[in-house]
């Protein structure tokens, strides 16, 4: 589990594609400073679990086809830079919200408004995940846990303070930019819940 605050922002700086896979190579020397093989840390937001730790502050991780048809990794070529957080530990604080690092789907940025303190950055949303969008409720974009403060049929709206921009990658997203979504989980276990009690699921939901 996760909370969606970024520690670090890393770079991918190897990249093998092999077939119906990825292994990456991704330096972090902050997250690896602890990380042994099996733990996992959030890639913009996709939880990957660490092969190896190398002695440069790197580590390496393979992604899956699904992370691939699901996430923006797919794209990710070295150079790229990417967001980076080790998973929450029983005694942290939640400074975010519970973000599991499962992708639900992507989007992409349509528009950057800056402001004197902040930018609003407004994303294109999938019709499938509108539904578990609400304002001023929780949305993980590139694994950073964010407050929905604008919303449309097909979009949302968040405002990014000096920190996020200055320390996420979401501070260089440019319109068109590809992101990874992960939608508050606890409206999906609401939905399932309420979907077997009245005889529907979120399986009959387009």
């Amino acid at each position: 589990m996760f909370t969606g605050i970024v520690e670090e922002l890393g770079e991918i700086v190897g990249r093998e594609d092999l077939g119906d896979s990825a292994r990456l190579v991704i330096r972090g020397p902050i997250v690896t400073s602890d990380a042994g093989h099996g733990d996992s840390i959030a890639v913009n937001g996709v939880c990957l679990t660490v092969v190896e730790v190398l002695a440069d502050g790197s580590f390496s991780a393979d992604v899956m086809a699904e992370t691939l048809d699901r996430s923006s990794l797919r794209g990710a070529g070295v150079g790229a830079r990417v967001n980076l957080e080790r998973a929450a530990a029983i005694s942290s604080r939640l400074g975010g919200h519970i973000v599991q690092g499962h992708v639900d789907g992507t989007g992409h940025v349509i528009s950057r408004t800056p402001s004197q303190h902040w930018t609003v950055v407004r994303i294109a949303l999938p019709v499938a995940l509108a539904r578990y969008v609400v304002q001023k409720g929780s949305i993980t974009v590139d694994g950073v846990s964010l407050t929905v403060s604008g919303l449309g049929p097909d979009w949302f709206e968040v405002s990014l303070i000096p920190t996020t921009l200055e320390l996420t990658t979401l501070g260089g997203a440019e319109v068109g930019a590809p992101v990874n979504l992960e939608v508050d989980v606890i409206a999906k276990y609401v939905e399932r819940l309420l979907g077997e009690k009245y005889g529907s699921s979120s399986a009959d939901a387009p």
